[in-house]
Formats: C-alpha cells, sequence, structure tokens
C-alpha cells in the first residue's frame, strides 16, 4: 500500500472517482459483451460529449465562486440558432457566422454577469431568468423549426483529425502524433516536479516511483492512442475532444497558475475577507459569469455543427448534466472547492454510465433513475467524511496549490481559499 501511494504521488482517496470510471468502464465492458472499449464508441462518446464537458469547465468556476448558471443550456441553443439563421439568412461566411455566435455569447455573459456582479442579484435568479429569457428567443427566432448550418460546422462538432503519413503504423497518424506529445509533455512535467522537489528537501527522494509513474501514464496514453487511432478509415481522434482538451488546458492553468484563478478560490472560500486582502470580488464574479455564457456559446455551436441543424429544442436541461458533473467532480455546494481536471473526472462518470447503460438496452427512464443515484451518493460520500474529520474525498482529487501572497493579497489571506477543504 505504502509503494502504490508513492506511484500515485499522494494519498490514495484523492484518486476515487478515477477509480470508480475504470470500474465503470470495465463492468460495462464485461456486461456488453465487448462493446464498451471499441474505437467507434469511444469517439462517439468523447463527441456526444464535448459540449456538455465544455459546459461544465465554465460551471465549476462558476460554482466555486458560490453561484450557479442555470441558463446554460438556453444560451447555448440561442446561440447556435443564431449562427444558423445568420449563415443562412445573410449568406455570411462560415467564420463570421461563428465569430458573431461567440460575440453574441460574450453580450449574454456580459448583461447576466451586470446583474449578479454589478446589481447584486443572485445567480440562481438572474440565471433562472436567462433560461427563461432565452428559451423564448430561440423558439421565437426560430419559429419552431430546423435550420440547417454550414457544413464546414460539422467539422467542429463531429470531424476528425486528418490521415498523413506512412501507413505502416496501422492507425491514423496525426493520433498517433498527438499520443506521443500527450506522454513526452506528461512525462517531462512528473520529472521536473521530482527534480523541484528534490532540490528543495534535505533527503533525496526516491527516484523509482516517478518512474512507475511515467510507465503506468505512458501505457495509458498507448492504450487511448491505439483506441482513437484504430477504428474505421475516416476516423481518428475526433476534432470535438481537441478542443476540449485545449480548453481543459487553458483553464486549468488560469484557475491553478494565475492570480486571477486564486482570486477565484479567494472569493469562493470567504468573499469579504477576500475583498478586504484587496480581491475585487465584483470583477471576478462578473468575469466568471461572462465566461460561462462564452463556454456556453461554443457547446452551442459545437452541438449544432454535430447535429447539422440548429432545433428550438437544442440546449434543454444541459445545465443539469453540467452542474452533475461538478458536484461529482468534487465542487462544494458553498463555493471555494473544486476543480477543472477533477470536473472532466465526474463528467466522463456520466459519459460512461449514458454509455454503458445505452448498449446495456437500459431506457431512459431507469438511466435517469441511475444517474441521479450516482450524484447523491458521490456528494453524500464526499460529505461524510467532511463531517468524520477526514479530508474531502473527492475535493482532493486533482487539489488545488495554496495561494501564494502578493503585494496586494497579506500572507494571512492566503489560506482563505482553502479553508471550506
Amino acid at each position: 500500500m505504502k509503494s502504490l501511494k508513492q506511484v500515485l504521488g499522494g494519498d490514495l482517496r484523492q484518486f476515487t472517482m478515477v477509480g470508480a470510471l475504470i470500474a465503470l468502464l470495465i463492468a460495462f465492458e464485461i456486461a456488453s459483451g465487448g462493446r464498451m472499449l471499441t474505437s467507434s464508441n469511444f469517439q462517439n462518446l468523447l463527441s456526444g460529449n464535448a459540449y456538455v464537458l465544455i459546459l461544465a469547465i465554465g460551471m465549476v468556476m462558476v460554482i466555486v465562486i458560490g453561484q450557479i448558471d442555470l441558463s446554460v443550456g438556453s444560451v447555448a441553443g440561442v446561440v447556435g440558432m443564431i449562427v444558423a439563421l445568420t449563415a443562412r439568412d445573410l449568406n455570411v461566411p462560415w467564420w463570421v457566422a461563428l465569430f458573431i455566435g461567440l460575440g453574441v455569447g460574450m453580450l449574454i455573459g456580459a448583461w447576466q454577469g451586470m446583474w449578479v456582479a454589478r446589481i447584486g442579484i443572485p445567480g440562481f435568479i438572474t440565471t433562472l431568468a436567462g433560461m427563461l429569457i432565452f428559451r423564448g428567443v430561440v423558439i421565437w427566432i426560430s419559429g419552431s423549426i430546423s435550420v440547417p448550418v454550414p457544413d464546414e460546422f460539422r467539422t467542429l462538432g463531429s470531424g476528425y483529425l486528418p490521415e498523413w503519413g506512412p501507413t505502416f503504423t496501422q492507425m491514423n497518424n496525426s493520433t498517433l502524433l498527438l499520443g506521443i506529445l500527450a506522454i513526452v509533455a506528461l512525462g517531462w512535467t512528473q520529472f521536473r516536479k521530482y527534480s523541484r522537489l528534490s532540490s528543495m528537501a534535505s533527503e533525496k527522494p526516491p527516484l523509482w516511483p516517478v518512474v512507475v509513474r511515467v510507465v503506468l501514464i505512458a501505457l495509458v496514453i498507448g492504450y487511448l492512442t491505439w483506441l482513437f487511432g484504430s477504428g474505421r478509415p475516416g476516423t481518428s481522434f475526433p476534432i470535438p475532444g481537441l478542443i476540449l482538451v485545449a480548453l481543459v488546458l487553458v483553464y486549468s492553468t488560469i484557475t491553478q497558475r494565475t492570480r486571477f484563478g486564486r482570486h477565484i478560490y479567494a472569493v469562493g472560500g470567504n468573499r469579504a475577507a477576500a475583498a478586504l486582502s484587496g480581491v475585487d470580488t465584483k470583477r471576478v464574479t462578473f468575469i466568471v459569469m461572462a465566461n460561462m455564457s462564452f463556454l456556453a456559446a461554443i457547446a452551442g455551436i459545437m452541438f449544432v455543427g454535430r447535429a447539422t441543424a440548429a432545433g428550438p429544442s437544442d440546449g434543454t436541461a444541459w445545465e443539469l448534466d453540467a452542474i452533475a458533473a461538478v458536484f461529482i467532480g468534487g465542487a462544494a455546494v458553498s463555493g471555494g472547492i473544486g476543480t477543472v481536471t477533477a470536473s472532466m473526472v465526474g463528467g466522463l462518470v456520466m459519459a460512461v454510465l449514458n454509455s454503458g447503460l445505452s448498449l446495456m438496452g437500459v431506457g431512459a427512464d431507469r438511466t435517469a433513475v441511475i444517474k441521479g443515484l450516482v450524484l447523491l451518493a458521490a456528494v453524500a460520500f464526499d460529505v461524510y467524511n467532511k463531517e468524520q474529520g477526514r479530508p474531502s474525498i473527492l475535493g482532493r482529487l486533482f487539489p488545488k496549490k495554496e495561494p501564494v501572497a502578493t503585494a496586494a493579497e497579506p500572507a494571512g489571506s492566503a489560506p482563505v481559499a482553502g479553508k471550506k477543504g
């Protein structure tokens, strides 16, 4: 057990949801007769859930600051419809319609952010009103009919990385290159972290756990590379998955390694203390709420690309899936706790449940019941561990770093963001 803890680099309880995800994959692979771990199923799983995972990226930031956004599905729906109508009726290039859609998303976000941050109306009320308003708008402007989108949007919603180079690899070379780059990047990160710890420690830590960890990472990424890259001709790692990975990297960096990210956790941990330490709490709240609608616009554009048309019911109940992903990933209802990476794990748990239950022929009614029970169990398990005085199991999955005091943030205010964990 001690050796396993060294290899994983921390408390084994941090990896509870990762273990649950792996267990679900194995269980559904056996129960479905080998149909779970296939190239086509994984490609569809990632493409079909990328838009919800993108919403979860923004939602975790909203929940960390102690707010909620119920309008993301309606915002995604109205942006998708505006993009489709703009491309059809104004006869503009597809990329112009895309930027118009993103601009509309940012304007909606600024509108809602103003009510929450400047006027002081709670996010629940503001976005509940937004959900009703924008759901009505999408039905109104569409005339309750679907509107097709240009073919270029299909690449964003359901495209694959291109094929090139030699054929002896027996897989898509773009996917192979992506997998190699991921292994090199993550391996370099692990060794760099080890080097930094070694330079600070009085006694040099053993190297073998790091080597084993990098080998395990390489094996997992290698298997996923083969799974995505060895499918039927013309398929590979999905473009929606590539967009999702890029957004996860960007937002993980913002939330974990920047001053603004520390301010997000400070506001969620204790808004009054954050304000006293020099954090502009209104500005942080405004940007986080505006960013949520921007990501909803991206999700809406990707969805209409996958569906090849925008419909009046697009986005219905998406906010519930995004919120569920965030809470299963360990975010605290009261704010201050949650990470982008952990929310992705929570979202993948929900996606695997949907896919596995569908492969087993379970109806939508029973699937909804099971997903609700999983959400309740995950949060109850987390609450139980907190009440027992243990570190939060789910909340510690990929934990954030302690804030570093700056001139505007006195040293005494640094623990504010983490005091609820």
